[in-house]
């Protein structure tokens, strides 16, 4: 039996959970077959992996004037 697709939506609330390793064998290989083809998700995967990165070396960074404003509004016109 072939591996059930999974939904781009599915895949980006359990991209936290497959970076930790924090997920079932059968939905890992679910979402890496996604990510072959989607190349968006692949985008999503990438920069989360960066933030998690950044993060985790407790470097700060000064984000530009306004920053915060541009990027408030980008989020709510994706809803």
């Amino acid at each position: 039996m072939g591996i059930i697709e999974i939904s781009c939506a599915e895949v980006w609330r359990e991209i936290s959970s497959y970076l930790d390793g924090d997920i079932s064998a059968e939905l890992r290989e679910r979402m890496q077959e996604h990510f072959e083809v989607c190349q968006h998700c692949t985008a999503v995967l990438d920069g989360t992996r960066n933030v998690v990165q950044l993060v985790g070396g407790g470097r700060m960074f000064r984000m530009p004037e306004g920053f915060g404003e541009r990027l408030y509004r980008k989020i709510e016109a994706l809803r």
